[in-house]
């Protein structure tokens, strides 16, 4: 009988919690979601309903309720903005407005104090503008003959023989670690200690788990694998740094890490060795999902079309003018508009992330459908990619791989906060060039060696209940080696 007790009081406090105490917004605050048909129990049932599968609850609050909705998450409230005039105002604010810092405390623990979303607005501005000096066009030229060379020496060396099987997911994961450790990190890196950082990573990333959202420490096994990867990782970099600063001629002068080892702040205080592990980090988690996932959909998309696989291969003999051995340059990649469409709408299909979230400031009044809303302060206002990239009111078809919606005369991306395969606004992802000239560069090889073929039927499903978006089921393909002359 005293469970029962419980139970009710505790169910009273949240419905309390979220529904009865005083809420910021008035009359027009959006409308909250409180019930569920996944369990008939009000605010426990939309917390089930949303840990359950969170994308196919967005389609059905906006279904139910309209382009702005509240769910409420334990002791948070997600304001959730649908459609590209909802999230107009998303992509416009100012940090002071939205910001990004409260929401992505949760990465402290990955990526260290005083990186990132941990430092002060002065420091922060510099590490991201180093990164962004970092990612520039004349370091991206010298980049390409890397990416080349790993992706060539890759599939030498794992795809053997004239014909084969292989799980292309795990293959591009591979590829795009190698690869960006290469261009970012160093030949030093890269030669002598990447398979320390290969594993070390995967720890790191398999530390981020959607309990890591609400409770960045909790003591789980995850998190302490996690602690215990990231010290490993500092000592080795800081190993690294010591040897490059004695040493200085064993780097090119074109990877980042040499970049950030030079940082100094606006008041005179240089980095320190663990917050540049903390930047390298960070540079490998935002480029290693987007690149990895975005290379195996935007592959698998390709198999799965004939009619696109050879208008793809029809560019690249256009393009390279008949020889397929060329050494592929900056201008060859910038020319390749359609498989650079390919890439786009396999991230408007299957985007990284299911959410992108920033915090409400002060109270925000917005006007959408004609109709007024006030998001109050301190609420946590999420759009979703892979929600909105879906509207068919935005991308006619939007269930249908279709590349040519980006070239003219249709050209949908161009809608004002439709397109977010990168994020958008102030805070689009500075390293979105890396990811088309790593992601076009492995691409191109790949399907000028090899003739690739889906092994399965129907094409994978996309993994809405991950943190990070990839794809679940069988992404195996079949390669056999063209005779390129």
């Amino acid at each position: 009988m005293s469970y029962v007790v419980y139970a009710v009081v505790a169910v009273l406090t949240l419905v309390w919690y979220f529904l009865l105490r005083p809420r910021k917004g008035g009359k027009n605050a959006p409308p909250t979601v409180v019930d569920s048909p996944v369990v008939p129990i009000p605010i426990i049932g939309v917390m089930a309903e949303f840990f359950k599968s969170p994308n196919t609850m967005f389609h059905r609050c906006y279904k139910d309720i309209g382009p702005v909705f509240t769910i409420p998450i334990f002791f948070k409230r997600l304001t959730f903005l649908i459609g590209p005039e909802a999230q107009e105002i998303f992509f416009k604010a100012s940090d002071d407005v939205l910001s990004q810092n409260e929401v992505y405390d949760f990465m402290q623990p990955v990526f260290g104090s005083g990186v990132v979303y941990d430092a002060t607005k002065k420091n922060r501005q510099v590490q991201f503008q180093t990164m962004a000096n970092g990612l520039r066009t004349s370091r991206l030229k010298a980049y390409i003959v890397k990416i080349e060379q790993e992706t060539r020496q890759y599939l030498k060396e794992h795809w053997t023989g004239e014909t084969g099987v292989v799980d292309l997911l795990h293959a591009l994961s591979e590829l795009t670690i190698l690869t960006a450790s290469r261009c970012l990190h160093g030949e030093d890196v890269r030669t002598h200690i990447f398979k320390e950082v290969q594993e070390l990573y995967h720890d790191l990333d398999n530390g981020l788990t959607p309990m890591s959202v609400f409770w960045p420490n909790a003591p789980i096994e995850a998190h302490r694998k996690r602690n215990k990867a990231r010290e490993e990782m500092v000592r080795l970099f800081s190993n690294v740094i010591k040897e490059r600063r004695q040493n200085p001629e064993r780097s090119d002068g074109t990877d980042i890490l040499g970049l950030f080892m030079d940082i100094k702040y606006k008041d005179g205080t240089p980095i320190t060795d663990e917050q540049v592990t903390g930047l390298l980090i960070a540079l490998l988690f935002a480029g290693q999902h987007t690149s990895c996932l975005s290379s195996t959909w935007t592959s698998l998309w390709i198999a799965n079309d004939s009619n696109v696989l050879d208008k793809v291969l029809a560019e690249q003999e256009k393009v390279l003018k008949g020889d397929q051995k060329k050494t592929l340059e900056y201008d060859d990649l910038q020319q390749m508009e359609y498989l650079h469409n390919c890439m786009r709408e396999a991230l408007r299909m299957c985007p990284s992330f299911i959410m992108i979230l920033r915090k409400a400031e002060k109270d925000i009044s917005i006007k959408v459908q004609g109709k007024e809303y006030v998001i109050p302060k301190d609420d946590i206002v999420c759009v979703s990619p892979t929600m909105s990239m879906r509207l068919k009111t935005t991308f006619p078809n939007p269930d249908t791989f279709d590349p040519d919606r980006f070239a003219e005369p249709r050209e949908e991306h161009k809608i004002p906060y439709a397109y977010m395969g990168f994020g958008g606004g102030m805070h689009s992802c500075m390293g979105q060039n890396f990811a088309f000239v790593q992601v076009k560069t492995i691409v191109s090889i790949m399907f000028r060696e090899y003739e690739i073929k889906r092994i399965a039927k129907d094409m994978p499903a996309v993994g809405y209940e991950d943190m990070v978006v990839g794809p679940k089921g069988d992404c195996r393909i079949k390669y056999t080696k063209r005779v390129v002359s």
